[in-house]
């Protein structure tokens, strides 16, 4: 065998060089090499493309025949088409899942097209990778492949169910106002990301002539899902597997048409076996137990019969941290006030000489910073579970429900009591007026809410 060995072939004429003749073979040993420094064609079929695999973080200038990774991570970028002739191939990926956020905007060169339209588009699409051939002048680049599958290990949970959904950084927040499921489809491959933040507020009581309770109030923090929590935050945490977790959003209780008799409590909410349980209902000003509020997540508002009778018992069934607080006391004689209904954050007020009791507090959290739902302010956070304020017998009122969708309470002014917020658990204003302008009838509690927040990127 003869062999050949030079530094570089060139051709006698022209610019270009044949090696050897129709059916010949040529072999490259295992281990050789051969670099393209310039433009391979012929070799195989159209469209073939090599990868880069330097990861772009900022604006390419685009080379036929060359796949890119683009990292979008910190801010939008563009690839800039070269010119294209039949044939010619050029593909980019997402490489870190972000186009969502931050596009990749395909420029074409001079007024070459995409499409068939000659202007650049954007890639907006988690995960998605394109492929591109140049056609013709009329049609310009043409996507052929178009992948937004984002086959890769997943490190955070994919989970659908609630009236609404929305992001904050990298969470994605899921809102119950009513009964739901939430289905879990994937979990992370990192056991910490599978730990979900919730919050779960059951319905408020509606009122009688005392303050209606608010709805228990339990919330739990996720340390992957940043936020600033309630001063109540500590309930238990939770690991979600894949599946789907029935949501029970509980409504206000009405209030009662007759305030000589206690009102209902709220029903519960409950997710993950977690339950919060609905606020006590109001005391009425009839015998002496219907003049004692009712146990609850808050307590319900107590009135007079004899003597002040006490608000009920809040944090019923007791958990930790407590998921509500006591109702005040009614007062006996004079405007015959009649106690608030307790709160999340605070207790009703017993009722003093001259008027109903304000409600209990409740409060505040961030699990959902956009959220339409909760008392906003002070601050930028939503509270809930205010208790229902008390009604007085003949001080006119309104006297202040809980901040945080509590109902104020009324007395001989008709109109002052109000219901507690829909979607807040707040407890129902009282009033005790039995037939003058007051008239008679109680308000209703407000309905609750289930809120999850976790990890999604």
């Amino acid at each position: 065998m003869s062999e050949v060995k030079v530094n570089k072939i060139s051709p006698r004429s022209g610019t270009d060089v044949t090696l050897g003749d129709s059916g010949d073979t040529f072999t490259i040993p295992s281990g050789a090499t051969i670099s393209n420094s310039g433009t391979a064609a012929g070799f195989g079929s159209t469209g073939e493309v090599s990868w880069d695999t330097t990861v772009k973080t900022s604006t390419i200038t685009g080379v036929a025949g060359v796949g890119y990774f683009a990292n979008t991570t910190g801010g939008a970028f563009a690839l800039n088409l070269p010119a294209g002739t039949a044939g010619s191939s050029i593909a980019v990926a997402d490489y870190a899942g972000t186009f969502q956020t931050n596009a990749l905007t395909i420029t074409p060169n001079g007024s070459q097209k995409i499409g068939g339209i000659a202007a650049s588009i954007d890639l907006s699409t988690e995960g998605q990778s394109a492929f591109f051939v140049y056609v013709d002048n009329t049609q310009g680049w043409i996507n052929v492949i178009d992948s937004t599958s984002n086959v890769r290990g997943n490190d955070s949970i994919v989970a659908t169910g609630g009236n609404t959904v929305t992001t904050c950084g990298n969470c994605k927040i899921h809102t119950f106002t009513g009964p739901g499921t939430f289905t879990v489809c994937s979990v992370s491959t990192s056991a910490s990301n599978n730990v979900v933040s919730y919050m779960i507020v059951a319905g408020g009581a509606g009122s009688g002539a005392g303050g209606g309770g608010a709805g228990g109030f339990r919330e739990f923090k996720s340390p992957v899902t940043p936020y600033t929590a309630s001063p109540l935050v500590g309930a238990t945490p939770i690991t979600v597997t894949a599946q789907g977790y029935p949501v029970v959003v509980g409504g206000g209780s009405s209030g009662q048409t007759c305030n000589s008799a206690p009102s209902s409590n709220g029903s519960p909410s409950s997710i993950f076996g977690i339950t919060s349980a609905g606020g006590g209902g109001s005391a009425g000003f009839g015998s002496v137990p219907a003049a004692t509020g009712i146990p609850g997540g808050s307590g319900g508002g107590g009135t007079r019969n004899g003597g002040p009778r006490p608000g009920g018992t809040g944090n019923q069934p007791p958990v930790s941290p407590p998921q509500g607080q006591n109702g005040g006391a009614g007062y006996e004689g004079g405007t015959y006030g009649s106690g608030g209904g307790g709160g999340a954050g605070g207790v009703g007020s017993n009722a003093p000489s001259s008027a109903g009791g304000p409600g209990g507090g409740g409060v505040g959290t961030l699990i959902n910073p956009s959220s339409s739902f909760g008392t906003p302010g002070p601050g930028p956070a939503r509270y809930y579970a205010g208790g229902g304020a008390g009604g007085s017998r003949c001080a006119s009122g309104p006297f202040p429900g809980g901040f945080g969708g509590g109902g104020n309470g009324s007395g001989n002014v008709a109109g002052y009591a109000t219901v507690g917020t829909i979607n807040t658990g707040g407890g129902g204003g009282g009033n005790e007026n039995p037939g003058g302008v007051g008239g008679v009838s109680g308000k209703t509690g407000g309905s609750g809410i289930v809120i999850i927040r976790y990890k999604f990127q």
